[in-house]
């Protein structure tokens, strides 16, 4: 499972990289394309692509990412009431939650497989790109399933531990290896602002 944990964080984290230098390309493009000098060098360069990658980029690295957010917990949910109920009937309707998300993705996955299969048969193309349509919304069969096994699990590890994945928004990567006692803040040099609250000046 690491590796397909370690491919799914590599594929949100080049699409998202990917999208985010083909808009800052673009951009830069577009505002050089306006300037008398630079006119000459960059208008024999076409970018009208550009929008129409990055929104299918961030199609796949949506469905890709909602998959990520079920395995890390990060998906916001609403467990006022269930928190209310006893243990016992709390894991039954958690065990049910988790298993309806697993057969809603299962179903989208599902319809969206036979959409694609339909859409292969066709000669459809993008407006600008003019790739395959089916490529682009091949994004909804693989981010479903692969949601749809997260569900699962998910449900498994439930069962067998009690507990389900939570998302930490104050842990910063790295800060575990530090050893124990050591200061995660400390600077090397002489700026840092407990010289001045000991009083001390260099």
């Amino acid at each position: 499972m690491k590796f397909l944990d370690h491919l799914e964080e590599w594929l949100i984290a080049i699409l998202m990289g990917a999208a985010t230098l083909i808009t800052f390309v673009a951009v830069l493009h577009r505002y050089g394309s306006g300037t008398a000098w630079l006119n000459p060098l960059l208008s024999g360069i076409h970018m009208s692509w550009a929008q129409e990658l990055t929104i299918y980029l961030f199609v796949w690295m949506a469905k890709f990412g909602a998959a990520y957010g079920v395995r890390t917990g990060i998906h916001v949910g609403v467990d006022v009431l269930i928190n209310k109920l006893s243990e016992k009937n709390r894991s039954k309707f958690i065990v049910i939650g988790l298993l309806s998300g697993a057969l809603f993705t299962g179903i989208v996955g599902t319809l969206g497989a036979g959409f694609v299969w339909e859409i292969a048969h066709t000669d459809q193309t993008s407006v600008d790109l003019e790739i395959p349509m089916w490529l682009v919304y091949l994004a909804v069969p693989l981010g479903s399933y692969l949601m749809c096994f997260r569900f699962l699990q998910v449900t498994v590890g439930f069962i067998k531990t009690g507990s389900l994945p939570k998302h930490d928004h104050t842990h910063v990567e790295g800060m575990d290896d530090l050893p124990e006692n050591s200061n995660g803040y400390a600077m090397d040099d002489n700026l840092h602002p407990q010289d001045v609250q000991r009083g001390g000046t260099h």
